[in-house]
């Protein structure tokens, strides 16, 4: 089962749900943030390839 830890996007208007969300200004922010929060919460980022990434945890 996987989960859904952390959500990176630059379009905050276009994001809910339980999850945390980090919003960003720009797409080099997007990758920065999004690989940092992988290593530290020691998951999966996956780009969606519409401004966002989620951070997944894989079990």
């Amino acid at each position: 089962m996987s989960q859904i830890l952390a959500i990176v996007t630059l379009m905050k208007e276009r994001i809910g749900g339980g999850a945390p969300i980090f919003v960003v200004d720009k797409e080099d922010d997007l990758q920065k943030v999004s690989f940092s929060l992988e290593k530290i919460l020691d998951a999966n980022a996956h780009d969606l390839k519409n401004g966002t990434m989620i951070l997944v945890k894989h079990t």
